[in-house]
């Protein structure tokens, strides 16, 4: 079966504005930190550069899972897995990706719960006064796709454990 190239693209697309948004933050900070150190000649730090980093970091985080996941890029011990037969470390993926999948799910969850009890209360940021809820829905829609590609790969192992073989080779994710 070949991969879906939008499953892909998307991914992708999200890790890729993801990196940029850390390129930001690292901007952001060094601008902020450099204002604060020339406070005596007239500059001063970004006013609220706390709570940027803090709602781009949390997009950053969430945007690269999806490709992760994608990659099967996750950290993995295999020390006694690379022992056992390839059929057999196909249902150990298949039960990873179906838990990872799970964790994921639970974690979109409990970020759209967050986020319409941000949005019922009209909290907003301390300095700059935006929606606090916005930071979540930033974040809400990477961890979105990364359901969509969790649930996708199941189906992908799912189908590597009825034809008893792998789907992608090892430089597409997954063991060999």
């Amino acid at each position: 079966m070949k991969r879906s190239a939008a499953i892909e693209w998307l991914a992708r697309a999200l890790a890729i504005l993801g990196g940029l948004v850390l390129i930001l933050i690292t901007v952001l900070t060094v601008v902020s930190i450099t204002g604060r150190a020339f406070v005596r000649q007239g500059l001063g730090p970004i006013p609220g550069d706390f709570e940027l980093v803090e709602v781009m970091t949390a997009f950053a985080v969430f945007s690269f899972l999806p490709w992760c996941q994608l990659r099967g890029a996750h950290a993995t011990v295999d020390v006694f897995t690379s022992f056992f037969p390839a059929g057999v470390n196909r249902v150990i993926d298949l039960i990873t990706e179906i838990l990872m999948t799970f964790a994921i799910t639970l974690i979109g969850w409990r970020l759209w719960y967050g986020m319409t009890d941000k949005m019922r209360y009209n909290e907003t940021t301390f300095i700059l006064q935006f929606p606090v809820w916005w930071g979540f829905a930033a974040a809400m829609v990477a961890v979105g796709v990364a359901i969509l590609v969790s649930f996708y790969m199941t189906f992908i192992r799912i189908q590597e454990v009825v034809a008893g073989q792998r789907q992608f080779g090892p430089a597409e994710g997954g063991h060999s």
